[in-house]
């Protein structure tokens, strides 16, 4: 049975879901929601999800409407026993949401704050939020000299939601060298990451708008 997921290829949490679903093998039935034109606003979809947000994944008679939420739920009902993308030890876990409140309180906020403007409203650069946004890959850099990954020494559903966010940065001209070990982790999740091909198409959509 396939999950509905309402969705825009360019949103970096949008692609985290699919990525997700694809590394525990969910198939997904796509809704392209066509938030220009409104679609997020019609009744229908505001019945589904009054937040007017995407992502929206719907299970039968499960609907989440926070990406985050929807990757937990993802491998809580569908990964494999003893899957290391959201492993059942509460201290793992303990890391793995950590981080993904990172992505959802302070990484993507900033990556938002700094580039829809530009992106949206062809404002100038504001230097303010592009070091604020600086400051929050550079904790990350921190989190990731211990570790290969961002929360241990398995790839997990914090990376994947953090890969996404890095990626529509990286498509809209950051420059991650600077950051030796957030650059080591990217090139790696480039190339062992479920989905990664697909979520670098997906986040060049932003390009479109610019």
């Amino acid at each position: 049975m396939l999950l509905d997921l309402y969705y825009l290829p360019g949103s970096a949490p949008c692609r985290a879901v699919q990525m997700v679903a694809e590394a525990v093998d969910v198939p997904l039935n796509l809704h392209h929601l066509d938030l220009m034109a409104g679609a997020h606003r019609s009744a229908t979809y505001t019945k589904l999800n009054p937040q007017q947000t995407i992502p929206t994944l719907v299970d039968r008679t499960v609907v989440l409407c926070e990406s985050r939420a929807a990757l937990i739920y993802l491998c809580d009902r569908y990964a494999k026993a003893g899957s290391d993308w959201y492993p059942l030890d509460i201290v793992q876990r303990a890391a793995i949401n950590q981080r993904l409140f990172f992505d959802a309180c302070v990484l993507y906020p900033r990556f938002t704050d700094f580039y829809h403007p530009q992106v949206f409203g062809n404002a100038a650069p504001d230097v303010k939020k592009r070091v604020a946004f600086e400051r929050s890959v550079e904790l990350l850099n921190i989190f990731l000299k211990e570790h290969a990954f961002v929360a241990g020494s398995s790839m997990t559903i914090a990376d994947i939601s953090i890969f996404a966010t890095l990626t529509t940065a990286c498509v809209l001209g950051f420059e991650l060298k600077p950051y030796a070990c957030v650059y080591r982790w990217y090139q790696a999740m480039m190339k062992s990451c479920p989905g990664a091909k697909k979520n670098l198409e997906g986040a060049k959509e932003f390009l479109k708008y610019k």
